[in-house]
C-alpha cells in the first residue's frame, strides 16, 4: 500500500481504503480461483496494481469517459483504474467466466459502482468506448483489429481517445505491423522500481 501512496499521495480516504482492501480480496478469491500467479502474489501491489496505474500517469480520464479493459483477467488494469477514477465508467471484458467471477467478487467487495464486468469476447460487444486499455493479451495487429471500430473519436481525457496498452520488451516491429502511429511511454519515467525497467505504455489515438 505504501507503494501506491508513494506515487499517488492525493488519494481520498475512501480510495486508500479500497486500495488497502485489494490484498485481502484478491487473497481470498485467488485461493478459490487462481487468477494471480501464486509465485508473484506477494508482489501484488507492484506487479499488478501499480503496473495498472501507469496508464493513469499517461492519460487522466475525464469524468464520464467510457473505458474498455480487454482481456481483463482478474481485473487488471481496470480495477485499480476504477478506484483511481471514480467518475469514469469501466467495462472489464474477458471471455473466461471464472476470471469474470473474480472481477465481480472484487468489485462487489470494494463497492465499485463504476465497473461493469462482462463475460464476452470483445468482438461481440455492441457498445462504443472512448478508450481501450489492456495488458499484453495478444499481438498488437490482432488486438487493433478487435477494438478499432469500438473506439469513438473525440477526447475524454488528457489525451485524445484511443488505445493505452501495457507491454514490455522490443515493440517496434510489432507496432509497425498495425499501420498506426504509436507513442511509447517508458514506465521508469513514472516509477523507479526495477520491475518496470523494460515496461511501457503504448498509445495511439483514434
Amino acid at each position: 500500500m505504501d507503494l501506491i501512496l508513494k506515487y499517488f499521495p492525493d488519494l481520498t480516504d475512501g480510495q486508500r481504503q479500497q486500495f488497502a482492501a485489494l490484498w485481502d480480496l484478491y487473497a481470498d478469491w485467488n485461493a478459490k480461483i487462481n487468477v494471480v500467479s501464486r509465485k508473484d502474489f506477494d508482489q501484488l501491489y507492484l506487479r499488478h496494481v501499480l503496473h495498472s496505474l501507469a496508464i493513469a500517469k499517461v492519460c487522466a480520464f475525464a469524468p464520464g469517459a467510457r473505458v474498455l479493459d480487454v482481456g481483463c483477467g482478474g481485473g487488471f488494469p481496470s480495477v485499480p483504474l476504477a478506484i483511481l477514477f471514480p467518475d469514469v465508467h469501466f467495462t472489464a471484458a474477458d471471455s473466461i467466466r471464472k476470471k469474470i467471477t473474480v472481477v465481480e467478487g472484487v468489485a462487489a467487495g470494494l463497492g465499485l459502482k463504476n465497473l461493469t464486468p462482462r463475460c464476452a469476447r470483445v468482438e461481440t460487444l455492441a457498445e462504443r468506448f472512448d478508450y481501450v486499455v489492456s495488458r499484453a493479451v495478444t499481438a498488437m495487429p490482432e488486438f487493433v483489429g478487435w477494438v478499432w471500430n469500438k473506439i469513438e473519436k473525440g477526447q475524454r481525457g488528457t489525451l485524445p481517445n484511443g488505445i493505452l496498452y501495457l507491454k514490455g520488451g522490443e515493440l517496434a516491429e510489432e507496432l509497425a505491423l498495425t499501420g498506426k502511429r504509436w507513442t511509447l511511454y517508458d514506465i521508469p519515467q513514472f516509477f523507479d522500481e526495477e520491475f518496470f525497467e523494460t515496461k511501457k505504455v503504448v498509445y495511439t489515438s483514434r
